[in-house]
């Protein structure tokens, strides 16, 4: 099996890191899936990422059909609305990796296709919009981590993805606890970003403040009981997952959605 072409669905945050990796790559074709305004502004404008502008193809949700890989990047509130073109770009063959947040994007798109093209993946990447597009440090992104959810973990959809990867600017790491991982990410945003969104502090809140260290402490008790329930064991995402520092000031993403005004997840 060998990657030959990459439809990426939504163009934000987490899209533009995988469109500015990809784009390193000339021995693959690379669209974004969009219609109508927004698929004109592509066409015209292209995709501004860290000072630079990339111009992957622009395709409709037919003319992506039966690409290789499709990436679906996009807000979680945007999934629903986003089924059909989904279903419609997915052909026999194609493997669908979500970078989505959250833990079940990948039943509601298996719901559509059929489980049998998921490839489970979650993204780590501090990326946020300036006036000039989207940045990100390369250096400090963790980048996609990916896996089999059960055994053989060395398929070959697996290694495809692994020479996609490498010798690209995307970032990687193949896991044999995908689940663990996803749920791990999915504490982390629960803890850490949804209450220092309410209050509009930086993540230093959690070391200054013990009442917001309470409450974030609280939330994982709670996530972990639920993880419990669902048979995940996130004693095992504790072991094997990586993190990497952040400085007191950083904004997560809701946050930086509501300092934009934008619709939060």
């Amino acid at each position: 099996m060998k990657i030959q072409s990459v439809a990426i669905l939504g163009a934000g945050a987490v899209g533009s890191y995988i469109i500015w990796g990809l784009s390193k790559k000339d021995n693959i074709r690379l669209g974004v899936i969009a219609e109508g305004d927004r698929a004109r502004r592509l066409k015209e404008s292209g995709c501004a990422i860290n000072g630079a502008v990339y111009r992957p193809e622009v395709w409709t949700p037919q003319e992506a059909q039966g690409v290789d890989l499709l990436v679906v990047a996009l807000k979680y509130g945007s999934l629903p609305g986003a089924l059909e073109s989904i279903k419609t770009a997915v052909g026999s063959n194609t493997v669908v990796m979500s970078l989505m947040n959250g833990v079940d994007s990948e039943e509601l798109i298996a719901a559509q296709v059929g489980a049998e093209h998921l490839l489970y993946s979650f993204i780590k990447v501090a990326s946020h919009k300036e006036a000039d597009g989207y940045h990100f440090d390369p250096d400090a992104t963790l980048g996609v981590i990916y896996g089999e959810r059960f055994a053989p973990f060395e398929s070959e959809r697996v290694k495809a993805v692994r020479e996609l990867f490498t010798d690209s600017g995307v970032n990687f790491r193949v896991t044999e606890h995908i689940q663990e991982e996803m749920w791990s990410k999915f504490r982390l945003n629960v803890c850490n970003n949804l209450p220092q969104a309410i209050l509009g502090a930086g993540v230093g809140c959690y070391r200054d403040s013990v009442h917001m260290k309470a409450i974030s402490d609280g939330l994982r008790r709670e996530l972990e009981a639920i993880a419990t329930a669902r048979g995940i064991d996130l004693r095992i995402a504790d072991a094997v997952s990586h993190g990497c520092a952040v400085p007191a000031t950083a904004r997560y993403s809701t946050l930086q959605d509501l300092d934009a005004g934008r619709h939060t997840e």
